[in-house]
């Protein structure tokens, strides 16, 4: 379908999905669909819930963010739980304005964003419907038509209750055009649009001497008044703010605790009973969520201030740490590099991962516990098996420090030196050791590290190039080995025959002679000590491959190199510590021989189509390695 057949799509499922009718017919479409009279926050709430939701470690992981929003599975989970749930329930957590409170770039805009965003598609679906009085700039709730003597006639026969009352215009509008008829008001369907300022606002605060309060809750059209009369004709008002607006739905107030105090005070009563003054008028109803973001310096200030009690007690504080996951600090890279115009640039395997371990390191806390360095903390948060710990560890560290995530390198920064790498360089391939290079670099450059910062995180890029030389080494490894299958395949039936001789108590033959020897301990200790098999551990390990091998055979499969991962990883040292000469001479070698030459050919080939790399990087890495080797 090209473009234009989509626009026509869209233009005609916009058709299909309008309604309009009068108040009676809405009536009995709340008959059938009670959902359509739901609040803003209760919206929001199943708006998250019916994008899916999934445990994991029994946390709950909401798909609604997945996509934009990287290892902030916990403080997600707080919010919908602590805030959404609750809201929509119509406890009186609602009555709150939520603050999105953490460090810069750390995703709390992002948040705010997808909100508007999936409120917008979802008053586009059954779900998600939102019904207005037709013509009202506030698009305000159908039910607030029902007089408040007949709320509990009404909640008794549609259980459904009302919160707010008919605003000044539309009280007009129904003494003049409808007669005081309510059945007769005309009911429309709307759909939230931000361009549009329907049903989502956004309020940035500019100078205080020259913006006017007008901007929330909307002015008096002066060019009316002679029409009119009177000021306090609703006819003459332009309900046109952005509480006005946002009613509803959302309104995102930015930068709110560096807003002035007249701003924050209309906020007071709008959270606390659900309505606003405006003009010369009564108080005026809005159903909406009000949702601000600061960082944690602007927040201490801001409750420091003996002034702001009032409407600090009236905020729930939602911290927005940054993400301490490295498998996840790279998908932000990942994401943000694809939303740039360098998304073409090749950029090797584990550049963006050795990036993400610096970030992460420069944000975790040292533990407490002696036996937990930065580096195996990082692995533990990604989840990883580091041998001695489990997950009643990890949780243990996580309730250590109730900052931990508030500072360090913002993911910005980071995407500001690849950029920087790229542009350079000048070319169209970057590796990790470009990164690192770059971010070492830019540290001199970032205006809020001091010395001592500088010292500590220049010691961060180091551990980061340490575990990028291991990573470098094992990938080489693989592809050589590969190289050197048969090797690898005849070195492993070779202990598999040791294995099972040594498990079952028998003897081997040896192939020349003849006679009967016992098994290889020397050869099955070299390979077992590659992945840190102990003596003590030995013997439950072979016992283990024994049984492998077994269930299999009960299947009717055989077990080969491919079968057990860590035995794999252990052939895989073994032959690589046993070809390391050669490995150094071809990967060093300035005029490498036919067979060398040959050799470098296959494993780069192998990298290239196995590993990710591309021509450029894969060279790049057999001649780091080399050097590595070398030393």
């Amino acid at each position: 379908m090209d473009i234009l057949k989509k626009i026509e799509h869209y233009r005609s499922q916009e058709e299909r999905l309008k309604w309009e009718g009068t108040f009676a017919d809405y009536l009995h479409l709340l008959k059938e669909q009670p959902w359509v009279a739901q609040s803003s926050h209760s919206r929001i709430y199943n708006m998250i819930k019916d994008a899916g939701v999934e445990t994991n470690n029994d946390r709950k992981v909401y798909q609604f963010f997945s996509h934009q929003l990287f290892g902030l599975e916990e403080a997600l989970e707080k919010l919908v739980e602590e805030y959404f749930h609750p809201s929509a329930k119509r406890l009186d957590v609602r009555k709150r304005i939520l603050l999105l409170m953490g460090p810069v770039s750390g995703g709390k805009s992002t948040l705010v964003t997808m909100l508007k965003r999936g409120l917008e598609a979802y008053t586009r679906t059954d779900q998600g419907a939102v019904y207005a009085i037709k013509g009202c700039p506030m698009h305000e709730d159908p039910l607030h038509l029902i007089p408040l003597h007949l709320r509990e006639d009404f909640y008794e026969e549609y259980g459904i209750r009302i919160e707010g009352n008919l605003s000044p215009l539309n009280t007009m509008r129904l003494e003049e055009e409808y007669g005081g008829r309510l059945e007769d008001v005309l009911i429309e369907r709307v759909f939230f649009l931000e361009d549009k300022r329907v049903g989502i606002g956004t309020f940035s605060p500019s100078d205080p001497k020259s913006q006017d309060i007008a901007d929330l809750t909307g002015s008096i059209d002066f060019s009316t008044i002679a029409e009119f009369g009177s000021e306090s004709d609703p006819r003459a008002y332009r309900f046109d703010g952005e509480l006005n607006k946002a009613n509803r739905g959302l309104m995102e107030f930015q930068e709110m605790l560096k807003c002035d105090e007249k701003f924050l005070w209309h906020l007071l009563s709008l959270t606390q009973e659900g309505n606003f003054k405006a003009g010369r008028f009564a108080l005026i109803s809005a159903d909406e969520l009000i949702v601000a973001h600061t960082n944690e310096t602007e927040y201490r200030s801001f409750i420091s201030n003996k002034k702001n009690e009032a409407l600090h007690s009236r905020i729930i504080v939602m911290p927005v740490p940054y993400n301490l996951k490295v498998s996840q600090e790279e998908k932000i890279y990942e994401k943000m590099i694809k939303e740039s115009d360098v998304a073409d640039v090749h950029i090797a395997p584990h550049t963006l991962r050795v990036a993400a371990m610096f970030t992460i390191l420069t944000r975790l806390k040292d533990s407490n516990r002696g036996d937990i360095d930065l580096l195996k903390k990082m692995r533990l948060y990604d989840g990883e098996n580091v041998e001695g710990y489990n997950l009643a560890d990890v949780n243990e560290m996580k309730k250590e420090f109730q900052e931990e995530g508030m500072s360090g390198i913002d993911p910005r920064y980071v995407i500001n030196r690849i950029s920087s790498t790229i542009i350079r360089k000048g070319i169209t391939s970057i590796n990790a050791l470009d990164v690192l290079r770059s971010l070492k670099e830019g540290l001199d450059q970032h205006p809020s590290i001091t010395q001592e910062l500088r010292e500590k995180y220049l010691n961060f890029i180091s551990l980061a190039r340490k575990e990028y030389d291991e990573m470098a080494k094992k990938e080489v490894q693989k592809a050589f080995v590969y190289s050197y299958e048969e090797s690898a395949k005849t070195l492993m039936d070779n202990y598999l025959d040791n294995v099972e001789s040594f498990c079952n108590k028998t003897k081997l033959r040896d192939q020349l002679t003849g006679e009967e020897i016992n098994p290889d301990e020397k050869l099955m200790r070299s390979i077992e000590e590659q992945i840190g098999i102990s003596e003590n551990a030995k013997k439950a390990f072979r016992e283990e491959i024994l049984i492998r091998i077994s269930a299999l055979a009960r299947k009717g499969k055989r077990f080969d190199y491919r079968s057990h991962a860590r035995l794999r990883e252990a052939i895989q040292k073994k032959l690589f510590a046993d070809l390391k000469d050669v490995v150094k001479i071809t990967t060093s070698a300035k005029t490498p021989d036919e067979q060398q030459l040959k050799k470098i050919n296959e494993v780069v080939a192998r990298l290239i189509d196995e590993h990710g790399y591309n021509s450029t990087s894969a060279n790049d890495l057999l001649r780091y390695v080399g050097s590595l080797l070398n030393r």
